[in-house]
């Protein structure tokens, strides 16, 4: 899915849409992570689409995030997806805003109680190439800060036999797959 070029800029249900697609397709229906689906069908995850255009700018809708998420119950929003179609767009300048991201969770002292995932339409491992097929384990349909609780994941940690192994199960996953496997999943019904 990370082949999505828009002439126009997406509207904040079109980026919510594509997203909310590219969950249940890929991280759910592949089971790419296999905690997603509870809190999915459970209704737990926040769509959020920024507007913003600078970081500065992702920055403060990020902050403003994950004071939510900080004081919300875990039972009406456990994780938050926040979207940002304007800004970021590179995934070198993407990648050098995670620092900015984890400096946020410190400043506002949630470290162990929160963290941000990445993913993003151009994401690439370190030591691959860039149409590698494994990097699509992280490529979304829009640059993505996913803001998850660190007590969910330890709960699914506990409840999966084995989670250090998702890994590598999610690489041979999208192998088996391939690149024509990976449009499939998107191709309308």
């Amino acid at each position: 899915m990370n082949d999505t070029t828009m002439n126009t800029p997406p509207s904040h249900d079109e980026a919510i849409e594509a997203t909310r697609l590219w969950l249940e397709r890929a991280v759910i229906g592949l089971n790419l992570c296999p905690f997603a689906k509870a809190v999915q069908r459970k209704g737990q995850v926040r769509y959020v689409v920024s507007d913003a255009q600078q970081p500065l700018q992702l920055h403060a809708d990020l902050v403003r995030e994950l004071e939510l998420l900080r004081d919300t119950d875990p039972e009406a929003v456990d994780t938050t997806l926040l979207i940002h179609p304007f800004v970021l767009a590179d995934f070198m300048d993407f990648n050098e805003f995670l620092e900015v991201a984890d400096a946020a969770v410190a400043d506002l002292q949630l470290e162990g109680d929160i963290q941000v995932a990445s993913f993003h339409p151009d994401f690439q491992f370190e030591g691959t190439a860039a149409d590698d097929i494994t990097n699509y384990t992280n490529r979304s349909p829009f640059p993505t800060l996913h803001l998850l609780r660190e007590a969910s994941i330890d709960r699914a940690v506990a409840a999966f036999p084995d989670a250090a192994a998702i890994f590598e199960t999610n690489m041979e996953t999208l192998e088996k797959l391939g690149h024509e496997g990976w449009r499939k999943l998107f191709a309308d019904p």
